[in-house]
């Protein structure tokens, strides 16, 4: 079966994760039921309320109903999340789903399968150093923006918005040295005229005077299959009861979510984000809620997926397309669904 080819930059990062899986081997990881459920270890590549449904799952004790014993990891980044699952440090990684690809199309034999799709909108916003009226996306051309790292979601929906919007990416001067978890402190230390950021990160620089959010990604982009579960394709087979278990755990999350406020969706996530106080994470939520951030279902769609090559297509890291049937699976949140 052929598989695509990286550009540059991308392929370097492959080749770093492969450097780590020689080391570190690729032993698996069998999960077996103990006392207070089934030991499962979740890599999440950051933590962000943008990820709310996941934690009601965790505080509303939906895995623990599910015989579930979660560990919760954050691995400040998907290469590092996407390390975890094929080192088998992780049984679980949570992240974007172009990670997925890029290890596929790399040649991993045990590549890593999407199993369960959390987010369908964009969740970072354009912040501007100075409060800006009437906000339009050719602002942009000839100005400094710390987009994250290439190869990443963040950057890629960030130049696809700027080629929907008739604006050549090579017009702006897009800064792709800093991981997105960085940017928000480089921008606060006075690089970049605007920043691309997700919360809190965007609310505190609001908060703090030092940046105001102008747009919002996920509004702009439009719907675009952001994060999603997945597994080595080896832990799928053994393990497709604790999968699925998982999976109904989530669409539990993501029912509460459909069907309460976002004063209740952040009253009960507050325990995952004790530094952030109450009336900002209701602003925080509101603002995901109300652009239709999370889907209602977990069930990773081939147009979803068609889309997401379009980005990585137009981005330039991927040349030759990958199988759906392949890198998705829809089986568990389907069944979670009924």
């Amino acid at each position: 079966m052929k598989r695509g080819t990286l550009k540059k930059a991308t392929a370097i990062c492959l080749a770093a994760l492969m450097t780590v899986l020689c080391a570190t081997g690729c032993g698996e990881k069998e999960s077996t039921p103990k006392e207070g459920g089934t030991k499962v270890v979740l890599n999440e590549v950051a933590h962000s309320i943008f990820y709310a449904p996941m934690y009601v799952a965790i505080e509303e004790g939906y895995f623990k109903e599910e015989g579930i014993d979660l560990t919760l990891v954050t691995g400040f980044g998907a290469d590092k999340t996407m390390t975890a699952v094929l080192t088998g440090e992780a049984d679980i990684g949570f992240m974007g789903c172009e990670s997925t690809i890029y290890t596929y199309t790399g040649g991993t034999e045990d590549y890593a399968v999407n199993f369960a799709q959390l987010t369908q909108r964009a969740g970072n916003f354009l912040v501007a150093r100075e409060p800006v009226e009437d906000f339009s996306w050719d602002m942009l051309i000839g100005k400094n923006v710390l987009g994250g790292r290439a190869g990443g979601m963040p950057e890629m929906v960030f130049e696809y918005i700027l080629t929907k919007n008739g604006i050549d990416p090579a017009q702006v001067n897009i800064d792709q040295s800093i991981d997105f978890g960085s940017t928000a402190a480089a921008f606060s230390g006075g690089q970049g005229d605007f920043t691309v950021e997700f919360e809190p990160h965007a609310t505190s620089l609001e908060q703090k005077g030092e940046g105001y959010v102008v747009a919002s990604l996920g509004r702009d982009s439009g719907y675009v299959p952001y994060t999603s579960f997945s597994a080595k394709k080896s832990y799928l087979e053994k393990n497709g009861a604790i999968i699925q278990s998982f999976t109904n755990a989530l669409q539990k999350g993501m029912d509460y979510v459909r069907d309460h406020s976002p004063e209740d969706i952040a009253k009960a996530i507050s325990p995952q984000f004790p530094e952030t106080d109450m009336e900002t994470l209701t602003k925080i939520v509101e603002r995901y809620h109300e652009q239709d951030t999370w889907k209602e279902n977990l069930i990773f769609e081939e147009d979803s997926f068609t889309l997401l090559q379009n980005i990585l297509e137009d981005s330039g890291v991927l040349t030759e397309r990958v199988p759906y049937g392949d890198l998705v699976t829809t089986t568990y949140a389907e069944e979670a669904s009924k």
